[in-house]
């Protein structure tokens, strides 16, 4: 599961979060940056207003860190009632401060935060397990001006997100993501979405956060059960109204083949992928009620994104299977060709469904294109 994480300021803020379904509330100075802290004392009163009935994370502050304040500090969030801070991590402060962060991580939990748009060394991720972290954090200064999706590709946020599992670490991704984004990163399986310009009314950091806009991004990460929704519109599908989504003609290249001289070069392929999506609660122009085409064209840059791939029977499953993922899809149709082996197109299509949309949501026959002029034969 998912959980949705919302930077708060102070305690009006931190009861606006608990009431709208947040999972972690999380204080910070969004006006001093991704990494800006709030006094101890505030972040207090924040805790004791909402009773300590979510999870809890402060920013320590930016760097440098000294070992000795940056013990203080944490001691005295976890004093306050905090469970993670987030702080910012490099190989160089890991160097320094490991002797100090050992035993504190006994005490609370360490998130480490990489930006985005400062080249992370994603290598951090297996030392911050095994000095004891919580999990790994990507973000971005906010005085850059980038989104998290504007700094890394898909591919490489799955990666990320992939290092963090089997080292036991939770995923964390943050970085002025929008409501577009939401589904996009759940094909990756974070542990933790955080969110801050998006809940407000204007969509700025310092702005008041706003309940209608923290409603919509709950909407947008499920939850374990519909019981757990605190309201809303639901992403459920309404009775049996399917709508068809699709893509067509998406050309790209991808390393593929089973030869051996089809290795280390690029291959032109073209995708058109269907999938038919529960109609959701909610007029068609509520982002509740929207199935993103950047689903499928995210599928498809995860998949070719692993690099070389023998079968394009293979890229079909793996593609159909990401899809899938999405709450809504009841069936999907892929077709991939590869247009540089024959004068025409030689491919594969398939079409996956949810055992229990079997034979509800029928999809049209995707029609092949007519391509004038001859391919490259090898």
């Amino acid at each position: 599961m998912t959980l949705m994480l919302a930077s708060v300021v102070d305690a009006v803020e931190a009861g606006l979060a608990l009431n709208g379904g947040v999972d972690v509330i999380d204080f910070g100075d969004p006006g001093a940056g991704a990494l800006g802290a709030l006094p101890v004392e505030a972040i207090g009163k924040g805790v004791e207003a909402i009773g300590k009935r979510r999870r809890i994370c402060a920013a320590l502050g930016p760097p440098p860190y000294k070992a000795e304040a940056l013990t203080w500090r944490a001691r005295a969030l976890r004093k306050a009632g905090v469970d993670w801070v987030r702080f910012a991590t490099d190989a160089g402060s890991l160097d320094r401060l490991e002797p100090a962060l050992r035993p504190l991580a006994q005490e609370i939990g360490f998130l480490g935060v990489l930006l985005a748009d400062q080249a992370p060394d994603f290598g951090l991720v297996a030392r911050m397990a095994a000095i004891g972290f919580k999990g790994a954090f990507l973000d971005v200064d906010k005085t850059s001006g980038k989104r998290l999706l504007d700094c890394l590709t898909p591919p490489e946020v799955a990666a990320f997100s992939a290092l963090c599992r089997p080292h036991g670490l939770l995923c964390c991704l943050a970085g002025s993501l929008q409501p577009p984004d939401v589904p996009r990163l759940m094909l990756v399986e974070p542990s933790v979405l955080g969110f801050r310009s998006a809940l407000t009314a204007r969509g700025r950091r310092g702005g008041p956060l706003d309940a209608g806009r923290i409603a919509l991004i709950r909407d947008l990460i499920p939850r374990e059960s519909a019981d757990a929704a605190s309201g809303g519109v639901s992403q459920a599908p309404s009775g049996d109204a399917f709508d068809i989504i699709f893509l067509r003609d998406f050309l790209t290249t991808a390393e593929i083949g089973a030869y051996a001289h089809e290795r280390g070069s690029a291959q032109r392929v073209l995708f058109n992928i269907e999938a038919s999506v529960g109609r959701a609660a909610a007029h068609a122009d509520d982002m509740r009620a929207i199935f993103s085409y950047d689903v499928m064209l995210d599928a498809i840059r995860l998949v070719l994104g692993r690099g070389h791939i023998d079968f394009i029977e293979t890229i079909a499953e793996d593609v159909a299977a990401i899809v899938l993922k999405h709450p809504r899809v009841a069936s999907v149709r892929v077709r991939v060709e590869k247009l540089d082996l024959v004068p025409g197109s030689v491919g594969v299509e398939i079409r996956r469904e949810r055992p229990q949309a079997a034979a509800r949501a029928p999809l049209t026959p995707i029609s092949a294109p007519a391509r004038p002029g001859p391919r490259r034969d090898r």
